[in-house]
């Protein structure tokens, strides 16, 4: 068998190729570092290309309402366009380097957490349907737990033609049950109410608020108001988290176990369809 001397001056087995270290990488190496520095130059690109699409199809969906407040949309959307037209134009202007430097572990770890985080992003906004927050949400952050800002009803406002009233919603007449326990304040006023269901952790079985999420700036921040509602055996009729209109007037509640001194006494109660804008602003 023929030996033939090396870059190194040593001599080489033609039957022994690649049985020693040398410093010439093999054909799989070459691939896989082909592979890297093709994502490393595409990363950004793709990925901000799948938040910024997400983002304008749930605009486009109306579904971004459940997100954000309605204020910012236009801003969000202006702001999607203008990354879109930027992401286009780095891509046409992006120049390749030859001489691509090799990767490091901490670098392919940054990596590839990073495109896990944002692909995650893009799921969460895209594949997994779009949802309100639920009982779930409401029972972490308490109920009527944040203080009455300068929209909150008052009652000054209450205390007009039934025309008024007649328009308030969750938050209002929240806002109201929160200023006043009088019973002869609520007396002729008729409440009507849609909200979705959350359980009196106080009386369970025979009470629930009628609930809805307040939104200052999106879904993060959002804080539940509810009224109370004394329905013995309302599991019966409705469900947690369905959505259900209310009528009736408010009044002493009859609830021994429930710690709110004022409810509302239904004269109907049905399911109802969530409302196209779920939060209160």
């Amino acid at each position: 068998m023929r030996s033939e001397p090396g870059g190194d001056g040593t001599l080489h087995d033609d039957g022994a190729e690649h049985s020693h270290p040398h410093d010439h990488p093999h054909d799989g190496e070459e691939a896989s570092r082909g592979l890297w520095q093709l994502w490393r130059r595409w990363q950004g690109v793709v990925l901000a290309t799948i938040v910024l699409v997400a983002t304008l199809w749930l605009a486009v969906t109306n579904q971004l309402v459940l997100y954000i407040h309605p204020r910012y949309i236009v801003f969000t959307v202006i702001m999607a366009v203008l990354g879109l037209v930027f992401v286009v134009a780095s891509s046409v202007m992006r120049v390749d380097h030859e001489h691509e430097p090799a990767r490091r572990p901490w670098q392919s770890v940054l990596s590839v957490a990073s495109t896990v985080l944002v692909l995650a992003l893009a799921v969460g906004l895209v594949i997994v349907p779009p949802a309100t927050l639920t009982t779930a949400t409401a029972s972490q952050r308490e109920i009527n737990s944040t203080a009455l800002d300068d929209t909150s009803a008052t009652v000054a406002d209450a205390s007009g033609s039934t025309a008024v009233f007649d328009r308030f919603t969750v938050l209002d007449w929240a806002s109201l049950l929160r200023q006043t326990s009088d019973r002869s304040f609520f007396a002729d006023k008729p409440a009507d109410v849609i909200g979705f269901v959350t359980p009196d952790p106080d009386d369970p079985d025979d009470s629930f608020y009628v609930s809805r999420f307040m939104v200052t700036c999106c879904a993060v921040d959002a804080q539940p108001v509810g009224v109370p509602v004394y329905l013995p055996g309302w599991g019966e009729q409705f469900e947690a988290d369905a959505w259900v209109q209310v009528q009736g007037v408010f009044d002493t509640n009859p609830s021994r176990s429930s710690k709110q001194p004022l409810a509302l006494l239904p004269v109907s109660a049905e399911t109802v369809d969530q409302p196209s804008e779920p939060y209160l602003y």
